[in-house]
């Protein structure tokens, strides 16, 4: 390309004294494709931590991967599957679970809950809960003759019990069978309460140790599966297609992503909107640097025709104002680039824009900076600016040099 098609869209684009006002817009132009790439980037950086916090907290709820029967029937001989687990690569932890419905009730309360019974002895191995207790301690064994249950927030909120306080479960088979027997009651003493900051967890979730909880659901040496974690998230998927064909029928395997596919995907159809949304402000930029082009070729109509007339081709002229575009779209892509990462680091260092804890969890809105949003922004960005110059491009390399030299 000859060096002068640059100089010569530098040289259109600075400011003169009969088109200040197009500089103005180009100006303007500029501004709003920055104020919409900065935008895109400090949304998805955003999105990206929010979703980061949600992965983290879940999967340091649930396991990384669930084996269970199908049907979900009861395991038995459990020992042996947990040692074919133990042994495949990339596993670091195994720990047995159970996990059923009951009714959990005071002297003056009851609410339905999910109990899961859990191995104190692996649970750490794949399970964050311990973490999250912010009341009491993670000591499920009998204590004064009764086991421990670890209680969601909410749940304990709505039985209206403390660390201390005895609580009584029921099964639902129990109950049913209540029309013609009392109902069997296991009391528990309430050792600890964790808030996870997901409500699911928090409202219905009861965790007691797995002999308990084999007594209550009345399985014997049984148990529901295993949870099992892998030392990255990410190869899950892996290490379950090698647990498939290690363990065969009857046992049925999920992932963390599959136990939560539709969160997650809710969570990728929301960035994605959004990024599409906020292209907007790009695209409306783009009109403008559309419109800037087309009053520059009808202000320069008279030195196009003389380019024309000295040899300059018509490609030659359209890359002129195809140049120009690129410019305008590049400087205010580089300039919201530079803003939006600015900012995102603020943010992720000094945690200027903070949450109440309480309701929130987390104590400041989390930033996750990622290099392809990066990457897919500012090349958005700059192709929909291209786009924007073409139609310009193509209408000054049409003129006439005759009619262009003599337009006044």
């Amino acid at each position: 390309m000859p060096s002068y098609e640059f100089f010569i869209a530098r040289r259109y684009l600075r400011s003169k004294r009969r088109t200040k006002f197009i500089s103005l817009i180009t100006y303007i132009s500029v501004g709003g494709v920055a104020v919409g790439v900065a935008a895109l980037i400090i949304v998805l950086s955003l999105m990206n931590g929010f979703a980061g916090e949600v992965r983290t907290r879940l999967v340091g709820m649930d396991a990384h991967i669930r084996v269970v029967r199908f049907h979900e029937l009861p395991m038995a001989g459990w020992q042996e599957a947990m040692a074919e687990v133990r042994g495949t690569s990339n596993v670091i932890g195994v720990s047995p679970f159970i996990y059923g419905e009951a009714m959990v009730a005071t002297g003056g309360a009851a609410a339905g809950a999910a109990v899961k019974g859990v191995d104190e002895r692996t649970v750490d191995q794949v399970s964050e809960l311990r973490d999250y207790i912010v009341f009491g301690d993670f000591l499920l064994d009998p204590h004064e003759g009764l086991p421990g249950v670890v209680l969601g927030v909410v749940l304990a909120d709505r039985l209206r019990v403390t660390v201390g306080d005895t609580v009584y479960m029921a099964t639902p088979q129990s109950l049913t069978s209540a029309l013609w027997t009392a109902p069997r009651l296991y009391r528990f003493w309430v050792v600890g309460i964790f808030e996870s900051g997901f409500y699911e967890f928090d409202a219905s979730l009861a965790v007691v140790s797995l002999p308990s909880a084999q007594r209550l659901f009345g399985l014997g040496d049984a148990v529901t599966g295993l949870e099992v974690k892998v030392d990255d998230l990410y190869r899950a998927e892996g290490v379950k297609q090698s647990l498939v064909e290690k363990l065969g029928y009857p046992y049925y395997v999920r992932t963390w992503m599959e136990m939560r596919k539709h969160l997650f995907s809710w969570m990728t159809i929301e960035k994605w909107s959004s990024f599409i949304i906020l292209s907007l402000i790009i695209l409306v930029a783009a009109f403008n640097i559309a419109s800037t082009l087309i009053m520059m070729v009808i202000d320069k109509t008279k030195e196009i025709g003389i380019l024309k007339s000295m040899g300059a081709t018509a490609e030659s002229i359209g890359r002129i104002f195809m140049l120009e575009g690129l410019v305008v779209g590049s400087v205010g892509t580089g300039i919201g680039a530079s803003l939006g990462a600015l900012l995102c680091w603020i943010q992720d260092r000094f945690r200027v824009i903070s949450l109440p804890p309480d309701i929130y969890i987390i104590n400041a809105v989390p930033i996750d900076m990622r290099i392809w949003d990066f990457l897919w922004v500012s090349a958005a960005s700059v192709g929909i600016c291209f786009l924007a110059s073409l139609y310009p491009a193509r209408r000054a390399a049409a003129l006439d040099p005759v009619e262009a030299i003599r337009y006044e």
